[in-house]
C-alpha cells in the first residue's frame, strides 16, 4: 500500500474535474473519506494453498480474453451466492482452492472480487483503489455530486521474496474497503491517482463479458454476456450475499459525466520494478494501470453523446444517420449493426426476465424472514435514506431492489407502446408479418407470463403462489420493509391472505404510511428519509408520492382493441438522474 504521507499529499492535491458546465465548487476536501482498514495481506501467514505468487509482469490481451471467458461461465451458472459461484463446477479453478476459503461480495465488491480471484490463479498482480474521497464536500461518497477521487492504492504483490500475501487476507480487505464509491468519477479525471476502471466506447468487443455496469444509484453489475443482437446479460450481487442475473435497460441509469454512470472496463495492470526470484516468480516494485491515452477503447460518448452538445443531457446518439435513445443506441451500437426488433420476441423475452425478477425477490424476502426481522420491533424512524444506509436494513431490506422491478415493468409497457408505434408508422426496425399487432403480443404477453407463478412462505409455514399478473397487480403493495410480515411484503391485501399475518397494530401502521415511498420509482439516495411514523402519514416532504406510475400492459393492450391508430409515447424518454443537490447533516 502507498504511504499514508502520499495519500496525505494526493488529498491536498489537484484542482478537481475540469469540466466546465459541472466543475465543483473549489471547496476545501470532503471530509468524508472511503477504504476500511487494511491488513497487509503479505503480513498475514500464507499457508501454501492461499499463498498469492505473482509469475506474469502484466495482464495481456489473452489474459483479458480469459477473464472474459472466466465471468461468462460463471454468469451462465446457476449459483446463487459469490461463495457458490466460485465453488461451482462454473469455476475451472475450483479445485486448487485451499480447504476454508470463502467468499462473499455485495454488488460493488463483486467485479473486485472477481478479478481479483482471476489474478491470484494466474500468478498475475493486482492492484485496487483502497481510499477515495470526494470532489467538493460529500455527506456520502456513494452519492458525491462531483464523484470522487482516489487518494490511495494497494498493491497485491509479494513485498519480498517469500512474503506472500494471504488471498483470502486480499478478499477480506476487498469487502471491507470497497463500495460503489470507487466507481464515482468523471471520465479523464487527473485529480489523484488512477482509478480501477475506465468508460469504454460502445461498441462491440468493447463491452464484453467482464464489463461492469454503473448505476450511480448506488448499483453495480458485472457484464457476462452479449449476444449479437445487442443484448446484453448481466451478473450481480446483493448485502445478503446472493446473487441474480438480468437485462440491460432502463433500471441503469444515466447522470452527468462526474457521478460517472455507465459502462467500465478494467485497466490493465503491470508491475514494474519487480525482482524475480529463484522459483521464477516475482516480489517488489510497483502496479501500475494503464493510462487512459493507452486504451483504444477509452471513450465520453456514453456521457456526452456520439454527436455532442453544450451539455451531457443535450448531447445525441445518432446510429446511421438516426437520433435515437440511448438505450437503442446502445444495443444497436454492441451488436454493431441496424436491430431489427421482432416485438413477439422482445415482449416474451422482457416477461421472463421479469419472472426471473420476481424469483429473485423471492429469494431476498426468504432470507429476511429466517433471519427473524419481521418478529423484531418496528423501528422508531426508517434509515436516514432507504435506499443508500448499513446495517440490517441494507442487508434485509428491498426498496432499491423493488425500484428497479418497477422501473422493468414500466419499461415493459413502455416499450410495447413503441412497437405498436413503430407498427403504425411502418418503421423499418421492427419486423411484424402479422394482421393485428395489439392482440398477438397480448397473446404472447399472457402465454409467457402463463409460465411465471412466485411463490412465498407465509408466517404460518403455509406456501403462497400466485400469478405473473398477479404479482404485477401487487406490485406496489409489495412492502420493502423487512420488520413487515411476509403476506406484506408480497402486497397481501384480502383478510384470508393476511390472517396469517402476526403484524401488530403499529406495523400495520407503517405499513400503510409507507404506501406513498412504495408508489414511487426513483430511487432518491440524495434525500433525508428518517421519517416518523407521524411524519409519514402527514405526507412530509420527500416521503413519496399519492399515486402509483401505470405498469399494466395488458389494460395498455385491451384498451387498443379495435383502434386504428396509437399515440406514441415521447422519444428520447432516456432515464436520467439529474444533479440535484445533496442532503445535508443533521
Amino acid at each position: 500500500m502507498r504511504t499514508w504521507l502520499v495519500a496525505m499529499l494526493a488529498l491536498c492535491a489537484g484542482t478537481g474535474v475540469a469540466l466546465a458546465s459541472e466543475m465543483a465548487p473549489v471547496a476545501a476536501m470532503s471530509p468524508v473519506v472511503s477504504g476500511g482498514e487494511n491488513v497487509d495481506a503479505a503480513a498475514v501467514p500464507a499457508p501454501a494453498g492461499f499463498q498469492w505468487k505473482v509469475t506474469k509482469l502484466a495482464w495481456s490481451a489473452s489474459d483479458e480474453r480469459a477473464y472474459g471467458e472466466f465471468v461468462h461461465a460463471i454468469g451462465m451458472s446457476n449459483c446463487r451466492t459469490a461463495d457458490e459461484c466460485l465453488k461451482s463446477p462454473a469455476n475451472i479453478y475450483r479445485a486448487s482452492d485451499p480447504a476454508g476459503i470463502s467468499f462473499f461480495a455485495d454488488c460493488a465488491d463483486l467485479p473486485y472480487l472477481l478479478r481479483a480471484y482471476f489474478a491470484w490463479k494466474n500468478g498475475l498482480p493486482f492492484s485496487y483503489a483502497s481510499g477515495v474521497a470526494a470532489v467538493g464536500n460529500s455527506n456520502d461518497l456513494r452519492y458525491s455530486r462531483y464523484g470522487n477521487y482516489v487518494f490511495a492504492r494497494t498493491d497485491i504483490r509479494p513485498p519480498a521474496d517469500g512474503m506472500w500475501p494471504n488471498a483470502q487476507t486480499v478478499f477480506w480487505n476487498i469487502n471491507n474497503a470497497i463500495s460503489s464509491a470507487m466507481y464515482r468519477f468523471a471520465p479523464g479525471a487527473t485529480r489523484g491517482e488512477l482509478f480501477d476502471f475506465y468508460p469504454v466506447r460502445i461498441a462491440p468487443g468493447s463491452i464484453r463479458p467482464g464489463t461492469n455496469i454503473y448505476d450511480p444509484n448506488g448499483h453495480v453489475a458485472v457484464v457476462y454476456d452479449v449476444d449479437d443482437e445487442g443484448r446484453i446479460r448481466f451478473i450481480d450481487s446483493h448485502p445478503d450475499n446472493s446473487v441474480t442475473r438480468g437485462n440491460y435497460g432502463r433500471r441503469f441509469v444515466r447522470s452527468s459525466a462526474p457521478m460517472g454512470a455507465g459502462f467500465k472496463n478494467w485497466r490493465p495492470l503491470t508491475l514494474v520494478g519487480a525482482t524475480q526470484g529463484a522459483d521464477g516468480s516475482y516480489a517488489g516494485g510497483v502496479v501500475v494501470p494503464t493510462p487512459d491515452a493507452q486504451l483504444a477503447d477509452w471513450s465520453d460518448e456514453q456521457f456526452f453523446g456520439s454527436v455532442r452538445g453544450a451539455g451531457w443531457q443535450s448531447g445525441r446518439f445518432v446510429y446511421n444517420g438516426e437520433t435515437i435513445d440511448y438505450y437503442d443506441y446502445v444495443r444497436r451500437a454492441v451488436a454493431g449493426h441496424d436491430i431489427v426488433y421482432d416485438p413477439l420476441v422482445e415482449t416474451r423475452s422482457m416477461v421472463k426476465g421479469l419472472c426471473d425478477d420476481l424469483h429473485y425477490r423471492a429469494e431476498a424476502v426468504d432470507i429476511a424472514v429466517k433471519a427473524g426481522l419481521n418478529k423484531q420491533p418496528q423501528p422508531s424512524r426508517l434509515p436516514e435514506n432507504i435506499y443508500g444506509t448499513s446495517g440490517d436494513w441494507e442487508t434485509y431490506s428491498t426498496p432499491s431492489r423493488d425500484a428497479r422491478l418497477k422501473v422493468s415493468f414500466k419499461e415493459l409497457r413502455d416499450q410495447v407502446a413503441k412497437f405498436l408505434e413503430m407498427s403504425r408508422t411502418g418503421n423499418k426496425n421492427i419486423a411484424y408479418a402479422g394482421t393485428d399487432l395489439r392482440a398477438d403480443l397480448s397473446a404472447a404477453y399472457m402465454q409467457e407470463a402463463a409460465q411465471c407463478s412466485v411463490s412465498y412462505q407465509a408466517s404460518d409455514g403455509s406456501v403462497r403462489t400466485m400469478a405473473f399478473e398477479e404479482a404485477r397487480a401487487r406490485l406496489f403493495d409489495f412492502s420493502f420493509d423487512p420488520y413487515h410480515c411476509p403476506e406484506r411484503r408480497w402486497g397481501a391485501k384480502t383478510e384470508t391472505e393476511l390472517a396469517t399475518c402476526p403484524d401488530d397494530g403499529l406495523k400495520r401502521q407503517w405499513y400503510e404510511a409507507e404506501r406513498r415511498l412504495r408508489n414511487q420509482m426513483e430511487r432518491t439516495y440524495e434525500a433525508r428519509m428518517d421519517f416518523s411514523l407521524r411524519d409519514l402519514q402527514a405526507r412530509a416532504v420527500g416521503s413519496g408520492q399519492d399515486s402509483a406510475p401505470d405498469v399494466d400492459t395488458l389494460a395498455l393492450l385491451d384498451g387498443l382493441r379495435g383502434s386504428t391508430s396509437f399515440a406514441a409515447m415521447p422519444e428520447g424518454g432516456t432515464a436520467v438522474l439529474e444533479t440535484v443537490p445533496e442532503r445535508k447533516a443533521q
